[in-house]
């Protein structure tokens, strides 16, 4: 305190000089050891490069969106396919903090196997004694020309034109993408589409009505500048097919609203958010509109949920939740943890819901609009981000526009191509799955699901036929060998087993030890820990005691110039089938190899192919 009472100032840091970028860039270079700066440079799927250090933005401002200190709408996932327990799961997620509803139909972008049938019996049902005139609902609908039709009858019947916000979200692009074809090309669908959508208007519903939905090419694997590019693609494609049916541009605008997948790429999320509303403000101007915030709707990523260890799915939600609040998305559905296991319980929504309520009500993460903006991390990645995605929406309009470039393949062609790249990044762990393929628990315990069996989607009617954009979850390689290796627990007892043959001393081999056990144990392959030995002898003696046929070395590479090819010679006369070695083999590799090794492990290597070779080397399937 000062004299006059005044609490002092005491400035961050004042008594330390102050740091320069070139300062910092001394300290790397001293810790790089010689090695190249752009080891430190990151680069994503689109091949955009994320830097390790960037200077603040001061000319940054704010992107127009969600406003300052207005929450996103807290939309709960209403997906039962009996109507009647949808309603109860409704009135309790309303009565406990959810906003809004997302109605997910069983032939939805979205349903993931469960969803109400698009009946208006089942629609009524759902909304029974529930007071909409306060409530956000978000219809996961796709496209249906019969229902598309019988839509706004089937919504007054419910009650439903009395929601404060209705989101009908009719995506008849993103249905056929995902379902890998439709009842009649875009061109002829298009028609059809603004009809139903006219309908709804001269109904007097507001809107919007069109859905411009990226899911389908993030649920296939691919990168966020094909999302936005696809998204982007598709709502122009919406745009037109509204004014040539004879609405205004402005009213066309007005009836389409986005939707957007979010992962536990905090970056990369907020980024893509971000840049949504600068391409959409960018079509806009480029039809002559004042750019006005679009309404995005952002749901947590279904590829990034495990079956594994589905708990590790509440973190994943969670920064999901996290990059899509600071993105600035208008509204956020969370898929509960164990949505990949089966139909979630109340216990899964309830967690579900409240990631979301505590970040806003205790987080304040609403309380500050585009919060990135200054950031020249963020400022960098959305601008290159908004750059990859027009090049790509330029390359679908020349080919005729979102409909024609899907009827075409051409994008599937790009999304398969980042697939395979995501899946080899998995299968060599580059891009590790916790509790899956790093750090798994084999064993955990079952949670629990409803049981209730999926929904039956009503066929699609195909006059033509592309390729589809498939739905798949990273994970689910790892899994099929879990799941193998627990059928062969259930049928004999014992899962397939590793024995893992430490060399030297604890200060030796135990890093290897824990690096082989977490890589077996992620296709299912126990691997029960060892001491040390004291002979050879009594290594062999416990590896014949352990009961696996597979075995493991594990030590420095200072051991494994004196004692690796003996000990794989010693276990292989003891029957041990196949052996591996824990790191690379080196200049040793041929020697190791001729004593009995027959594959090497390490970081980087590809997991999925020695864990299925190990599978089938022991019978497991």
């Amino acid at each position: 305190m000062t004299n006059e009472g005044t609490p002092e100032i005491f400035p961050l840091a004042a008594e330390f000089p102050a740091a320069n970028r070139e300062d910092w860039l001394k300290l790397v270079t001293t810790a790089l050891k010689g090695a190249p700066f752009e080891k430190l440079t990151s680069r994503t799927y689109d091949e955009l490069s994320i830097e390790p250090l960037y200077a603040r933005d001061p000319n940054a401002a704010p992107i127009p969106g969600r406003a300052a200190g207005a929450p996103w709408q807290v939309l709960a996932r209403v997906d039962h396919p009996d109507a009647a327990a949808a309603n109860a799961e409704a009135r309790h997620e309303i009565a406990n903090g959810a906003t809004g509803l997302s109605l997910v139909f069983n032939n939805g972008i979205g349903s993931y196997g469960y969803g109400i049938e698009p009946f208006a019996d089942a629609l009524a049902r759902v909304f029974e004694t529930i007071d909409t005139s306060t409530l956000a609902v978000e219809f996961d609908l796709g496209w249906n020309d019969d229902v598309a039709r019988r839509l706004g009858d089937w919504t007054e019947r419910s009650r439903l034109s009395t929601a404060r916000d209705l989101r009908f979200g009719l995506d008849p692009i993103g249905t056929m993408a995902a379902a890998g074809g439709s009842a009649s090309p875009w061109a002829e669908t298009a028609s059809s589409f603004a009809t139903a959508i006219a309908g709804l208007k001269r109904r007097g519903f507001a809107g919007p009505f069109a859905a411009a939905d990226a899911r389908p090419v993030h649920d296939a694997g691919g990168s966020e500048a094909q999302e936005l590019g696809f998204a982007l693609a598709v709502a122009t494609a919406y745009l037109r097919a509204l004014e040539a049916a004879g609405l205004d541009i402005d009213d066309a605008r007005a009836a389409i609203f986005f939707r957007l997948a979010v992962d536990a790429d905090q970056l990369l999320s907020i980024a893509k958010l971000r840049a949504l509303r600068l391409l959409w403000a960018r079509v806009e101007e480029a039809c002559g509109l004042a750019p006005k915030p679009v309404i995005v709707s952002a749901t947590t990523a279904w590829r990034m949920l495990t079956r594994r260890d589905p708990w590790v799915n509440l973190l994943r939600t969670t920064v999901a939740v996290f990059s899509a609040g600071l993105g600035g998305a208008d509204a956020v559905i969370v898929l509960p943890f164990t949505a990949a296991l089966g139909l979630p319980d109340r216990f899964a929504r309830r967690l579900a819901r409240n990631t979301q309520l505590v970040l806003l009500e205790e987080a304040n993460l609403a309380k500050v609009a585009d919060p990135a903006a200054g950031s020249g991390a963020m400022g960098d990645l959305t601008g290159q981000l908004c750059r990859a995605a027009w090049a790509l929406f330029q390359e679908i309009e020349a080919a005729g526009g979102a409909g024609a470039a899907i009827e075409k393949g051409i994008i599937q062609e790009k999304v398969a191509a980042v697939r395979l790249a995501r899946e080899a990044a998995v299968a060599t762990r580059r891009d590790p799955l916790t509790g899956t393929s790093e750090f798994p628990h084999l064993a955990e315990l079952p949670v629990a699901v409803l049981d209730v069996a999926p929904a039956n989607a009503a066929a699609a009617q195909r006059k033509i036929t592309f390729a589809m954009l498939p739905r798949i979850r990273l994970s689910e390689r790892y899994e099929r060998l879990r799941d193998a290796s627990d059928r062969t627990l259930a049928a004999s007892g014992q899962r397939p087993k590793v024995f893992l043959a430490t060399l030297g001393t604890p200060a030796d081999f135990t890093a290897r030890a824990t690096f082989a056990k977490n890589f077996f144990e992620a296709g299912g392959i126990e691997a029960p820990p060892s001491d040390a030995f004291a002979t050879r002898d009594d290594m062999v003696a416990a590896f014949r005691a352990s009961g696996a046929a597979l075995a493991c070395l594990c030590s420095s590479d200072k051991i494994y110039e004196t004692e690796a090819a003996e000990a794989a010679r010693a276990l292989s006369a003891a029957g041990a089938r196949p052996i591996y070695l824990a790191g690379r083999g080196g200049r040793l590799e041929s020697a190791l190899k001729e004593a009995g090794v027959a594959g090497f492990i390490y970081s980087g290597c590809d997991a999925l192919a020695v864990l299925g070779e190990a599978h089938r080397a022991l019978g497991v399937g």
